[in-house]
């Protein structure tokens, strides 16, 4: 019926796997969760308890092999029909949590339920984390908004549907799988479908570590672009539109240099307690630039 699939790097995740757990014994499915550290050097003796519990896997890979690479690791391993994804920094928020997933499984599906933020965290340490977020990222049932974000952070996908699919294990580092997986998945001609079953991301990037990895983001997309491997990348991607209205025009060279000039300043802005999410979106495209 049901893997749960948990990819782990220097995460503590004994409450979420026993959530889990809990809720999957008393629907009385059949399941597993499968656990596996990506080359993690932190918390291996407490995450290793959850071996005692039944129907649980727990796996520690001694070199990380990627974001990509562990979740194809994971499907692979997997025994069940239905594969659900979820990031080792969530918590669960609702009782009813795989209930509700329960009943989305069917075949060719791919489902998600999303993010949710603490509205109350005010940490400026993590504020443009934390604000992009809450404005980008988080489901809102109540605006049905058809643009929030595809993430991978928490979702269910039919095994068959996903082997045709996989992630992308070129991709290296942070950045791009999961935009990359739902272009994919539009390619193969199956619908993406958001609904309102969020957990929340309690494992937070301190603003210089969120730099940090957009940045690597913005050569992954910029590497997946130049590969063509995926035709309605642009039309996905925000910053990759503007990047080629810049390259049409031949400006790249004049937006880097603007970019350059201004770049402390923006990094002063996203660090500090309000960044600017219209910065951020200039940060992104002016490291999009410098790799071209």
């Amino acid at each position: 019926m049901l893997s749960i699939l948990i990819p782990i790097y220097n995460y503590k995740i004994t409450k979420l796997v026993n959530d889990l757990h809990a809720q999957a014994k008393l629907l009385g499915i059949d399941f597993e969760i499968v656990a596996a550290e990506d080359g993690s050097t932190e918390f291996l003796e407490e995450n290793r308890k959850i071996e005692i519990l039944q129907n649980v896997r727990y796996e520690i890979l001694q070199e990380n092999i990627g974001r990509s690479a562990i979740r194809n690791h994971l499907a692979d391993s997997a025994r069940y029909e239905f594969l659900i994804f979820i990031d080792c920094d969530a918590q669960v928020l609702h009782n009813d949590f795989l209930k509700k997933y329960i009943e989305k499984c069917t075949e060719n599906i791919v489902v998600s339920g999303g993010t949710a933020y603490d509205l109350l965290e005010n940490n400026p340490e993590y504020s443009l984390r934390l604000k992009y977020g809450k404005k980008r990222e988080c489901f809102d049932k109540a605006s049905k908004n058809s643009k929030i974000l595809f993430t991978t952070f928490n979702f269910l996908i039919y095994k068959k549907l996903f082997q045709k699919v996989r992630f992308d294990e070129t991709l290296a580092g942070y950045g791009c799988e999961d935009l990359i997986f739902g272009l994919q998945i539009k390619q193969q001609g199956f619908k993406l479908q958001m609904f309102d079953n969020q957990l929340l991301h309690i494992g937070l990037d301190k603003n210089e570590i969120y730099l940090q990895k957009t940045e690597n983001a913005m050569k992954n997309l910029f590497e997946a672009y130049k590969s063509g491997k995926y035709s309605n990348l642009q039309e996905n991607s925000k910053v990759l539109i503007y990047f080629l209205k810049l390259k049409k025009n031949h400006l790249i060279s004049i937006f880097n240099f603007q970019f350059q000039i201004f770049k402390n300043l923006i990094i002063k802005n996203l660090t500090g307690k309000n960044p600017s999410l219209f910065l951020f979106d200039f940060f992104k495209l002016g490291h999009l630039c410098a790799f071209s």
